[in-house]
């Protein structure tokens, strides 16, 4: 039961337990309130850089999945590796009990080199991170300090996303999917469609590519840090093919289309943000992990409000008034989460078939 240290960047500190990697690490502290989906969790790239908080008391009771691959995608994961700098946890329970669990989550965490640390108390730091806004920390470990690191600054998407081109599927349509930290049940989602996947970084130019779908898939940080995305979507938005965002591609393709987004105070992270479509009485229980939104106020007239967060009033998604263009900020896959809203990538299917009449 090695100690750790957790400070902020106000200058509180908090005592806790190391049952993962024992290393000095510094981030971007987050919470989320889901009960369960550890694994998703730790696996989605939008958590590049930064400290996890589950809110939840107890982890680790379920254990940790194998590796195992179906069609070229893990079967459990949301990526190919642990994506958060650390985890920060009230209670963690070294037995563990799931018929998929493999390891232990303290296991799989020194597997990774990330740091977790438990005995904390997650309820009085998450009313913290509520006031003050999500706010830099760091973990040490026998007194070896280290700098404040503010993942926003960097351009987080060129960290998380392939390096290469991939190819999922052997369907009928042409799906050109623009990976920004792309969760991997967004490919499983598509695959249960007629499509083919063409994967690729994400300042790839596939202006000129033959496809009949664009998809922009989430990721981390700031989305002003990607130009080249935004300029080739612009290019994109010139041409009538349908297109499909989520999460951090809700925000690409509001800044290609000349709408402006800002940073929220904490974020919204969690299996239980209810979204509703303006003018009707349509509402959905989404899964979300988010830093940033689009501000309403700057979409341009062509373009509209397809989902508002019932919480805060943040828009959750745009659509454009004629094209078959939409994003939502939500996750439709989910993986953790709800799946209220999967019925959209058959919307985006829909679309490619249309297009191609």
């Amino acid at each position: 039961m090695k100690k750790a240290v957790l400070k902020l960047a106000d200058g509180s500190e908090y005592e806790g337990y190391s049952f993962g990697y024992e290393k000095s690490v510094a981030g971007e502290l987050v919470f989320y309130t889901a009960m369960t989906g550890y694994p998703e969790s730790l696996t989605d790239p939008s958590y590049c850089g930064q400290i996890l908080i589950p809110t939840y008391p107890m982890i680790g009771n379920y254990g940790v999945p194998s590796d195992e691959v179906e069609n070229g995608v893990s079967k459990f994961f949301e990526s190919d590796k642990i994506q958060c700098t650390a985890l920060i946890i009230s209670n963690y329970s070294n037995k563990y009990s799931h018929y998929d669990s493999k390891r232990s989550l303290g296991t799989w965490l020194k597997e990774w080199q990330i740091p977790g640390i438990y005995g904390i108390d997650t309820r009085a730091l998450t009313k913290k991170l509520r006031e003050h806004g999500s706010m830099l920390g760091k973990i040490i470990f026998d007194d070896a300090d280290i700098p404040f690191y503010d993942p926003n600054k960097d351009n987080l998407v060129a960290k998380v996303s392939t390096s290469a081109i991939s190819t999922y599927g052997s369907g009928k349509y042409k799906v050109l999917m623009v990976d920004c930290g792309m969760k991997n049940n967004i490919l499983r989602c598509l695959l249960k469609h007629d499509v083919t996947i063409k994967r690729v970084p994400w300042d790839y130019d596939f202006t000129t590519e033959d496809y009949d779908g664009l998809f922009i898939s989430n990721g981390p940080g700031d989305p002003a840090q990607c130009t080249a995305t935004i300029q080739h979507i612009q290019k994109a938005l010139e041409q009538d093919r349908p297109i499909m965002g989520i999460c951090l591609g809700n925000q690409l393709l509001a800044i290609a289309s000349g709408a402006k987004t800002y940073k929220l105070k904490y974020g919204h992270r969690s299996h239980n943000q209810p979204v509703k479509q303006p003018n009707s009485h349509k509402c959905f229980i989404t899964s979300q992990n988010h830093g940033f939104a689009i501000d309403d106020a700057t979409i341009p007239a062509d373009w509209e409000t397809l989902f508002v967060n019932l919480n805060d009033g943040t828009n959750e998604g745009i659509r454009h008034r004629t094209k078959p263009f939409f994003s939502t900020q939500f996750h439709p896959e989910a993986s953790s989460g709800p799946v209220d809203t999967e019925s959209l990538f058959a919307e985006f299917f829909k679309n490619m078939v249309d297009y191609r009449k």
